[in-house]
């Protein structure tokens, strides 16, 4: 028992398509620190010492604290790796264009299908500075137990957009002012030498494997190349997504 900290008896929620779970320590602490809307926060029974900070954070929220086995824990979090701790909250609430605040950063993801790339792409993001993620709707990855997890927290802080049609998206983005410039291993252009960073950019992330697709490499404003040394041909999208948003951060920092 954690000294201070009320701990249900009653059995852990069930996951079901109303709930979304957010599995791990990081993730469940910063989605207390950032306001989220939770409905739980269950931990397994055995570790529920190790956790007063969390659990004290949670009680102060207002948000129900209970108690599980591992596997309460492995079902809620649909067997992503947990650490012991999963918060309960309703289906994850994704924006749309027009309600992003002010940001001159911005990632759009033409195509990601692995939930752990989009956590890290999103982990990156956040911590560079950009206002948002931008994924499509269909044959994509969204907001899922496994994309929190490697997202350590970031998709607490991190708005998220759904839109129907990438292309379309970049359309709306110029007409806020935005340059897009897409990544691309055969681009004519280097990310060192490309001269759209300095105003408000959407950096434009391929799927695994395929890359861009033709037409979103057709509509950006400019396509550009992680420079390589070595003997492979190019980085995974979440790898490729950071080198690109820190290259920004750094150029930034220099106005």
């Amino acid at each position: 028992m954690v000294p201070g900290v009320a701990l249900s008896s009653g059995r852990p929620p069930q996951a079901d398509a109303g709930v979304h779970a957010i599995p791990g320590r990081k993730p469940v602490s910063e989605a207390l620190r950032a306001g989220r809307r939770l409905q739980a926060v269950t931990v397994d029974r055995r570790a529920a010492a190790d956790l007063e900070a969390l659990l004290s954070a949670a009680q102060q929220a207002g948000v129900s604290v209970r108690r599980g086995d591992r596997d309460d824990l492995d079902r809620l979090s649909g067997g992503v790796r947990h650490q012991g701790v999963v918060a309960t909250a309703p289906p994850y609430p994704y924006r749309r264009l027009a309600e992003l605040g002010d940001t001159d950063l911005l990632v759009v993801l033409d195509g990601v299908t692995d939930p752990q790339n989009l956590g890290a792409i999103a982990r990156s993001a956040e911590a560079a500075g950009a206002g948002g993620l931008v994924v499509r709707e269909r044959r994509s990855a969204g907001v899922t137990p496994a994309a929190e997890k490697a997202a350590a927290g970031a998709l607490s802080w991190l708005p998220v957009v759904m839109v129907p049609n990438i292309v379309r998206a970049l359309g709306d983005l110029t007409e806020r002012g935005f340059w897009s410039v897409g990544l691309a291993t055969a681009a004519p252009v280097t990310l060192w030498d490309c001269g759209l960073f300095d105003g408000k950019v959407a950096i434009t992330v391929g799927g695994e494997g395929e890359g861009l697709s033709r037409l979103v490499a057709q509509r950006v404003d400019q396509l550009v190349r992680i420079p390589m040394s070595g003997t492979l041909e190019s980085l995974n999208a979440s790898a490729a997504a950071a080198v690109t948003l820190f290259e920004i951060a750094r150029r930034k920092t220099l106005l």
